[in-house]
């Protein structure tokens, strides 16, 4: 019994990919209505018919406009609030109980857009509530767990560790380094570096915080700027690559990756630092460095 209760805690707290819904709650959202309208037109699932006011059409777009608005609603607490729980890493136990909540959403939203739609006005009752709830969440399902099933795949995809400490050792420079010279915003700062004194950059709040080697020494320069406009600066570099929304790094710095396709985490040559891929561009980083 004790081995089973460890396997489930353990798979509750493996790191899972997050759903649309939550991750781009907007896009979500839209996505979710479209499939859920389309759904409802299609195959009529449940006996879903028009009001005594509306034909069937009508009365399908308002109430999967009503059940999305809520949707959208939950999703954005959801994402703001990380489920409820401390900022970090999205587990499956995460997704099963943003699953659980838009679910319930669905059933209460579409209880009380009854009372507006529908003709019967004796519908304050726990059986009518049931009822109502219950076709709700078996129509709504489909288009809450899809996004999710269609993660599973690189949820339980096996970690890959890869050493990196050989690959550019005979790969020599025969073209001399250009100097990098970076704009700030602030007129008083300026910083200029050779690509190979580039360990990675950093974004904190206003500033970009460059890590660099200088003559043996490891050097921190603060930069009042975008990691965006820091990136659009650096785009002539090859091997320089933004790998997270915070990070840009040096490739030929990389000595190891650790991780799967949700993303990797990176040890650099010159620092202590763990730095993280992000899943969106694990699969272009992965092509860099093959």
């Amino acid at each position: 019994m004790e081995a089973v209760k460890k396997t489930i805690k353990h798979l509750l707290l493996k790191p899972f990919p997050q759903t649309i819904l939550i991750h781009k709650p907007f896009w979500g959202a839209f996505i979710f209505f479209l499939l859920l309208l389309t759904f409802v037109v299609l195959y009529r699932p449940l006996e879903v018919h028009q009001t005594a006011f509306l034909n069937l059409y009508l009365t399908a777009l308002i109430y999967c406009a009503i059940i999305s608005l809520s949707e959208l609603a939950v999703a954005l607490i959801i994402s703001r609030t990380n489920c409820f729980s401390k900022k970090g890493n999205w587990i499956i136990a995460n997704e099963l109980l943003s699953i659980v909540m838009i679910l319930a959403i669905i059933g209460i939203s579409v209880y009380f857009a009854g009372f507006m739609l529908e003709a019967h006005s004796n519908r304050w009752n726990f059986s009518t509530f049931y009822d109502s709830f219950y076709r709700s969440v078996l129509i709504g399902i489909i288009p809450v767990i899809l996004p999710s099933l269609l993660n599973i795949r690189s949820a339980f995809a096996p970690q890959v560790f890869q050493n990196y400490e050989n690959k550019w050792q005979d790969k020599s420079n025969e073209v001399p380094e250009k100097l990098i010279h970076i704009s700030s915003k602030a007129k008083k700062e300026h910083l200029s570096f050779y690509p190979s004194e580039f360990i990675y950059a950093e974004s904190k709040g206003n500033y970009v915080i460059f890590h660099l080697i200088k003559q043996d020494e490891s050097v921190e320069v603060s930069i009042r700027n975008s990691i965006t406009e820091i990136a659009n600066q650096l785009t002539a570099i090859p091997d320089f690559m933004r790998i997270h929304r915070s990070f840009i790094v040096n490739l030929k710095k990389i000595t190891s990756r650790d991780g799967n396709a949700l993303g990797y985490r990176l040890t650099l040559k010159g620092c202590n630092d763990i730095i993280s891929v992000s899943r969106q561009n694990a699969l272009e980083f992965e092509q860099l460095m093959s």
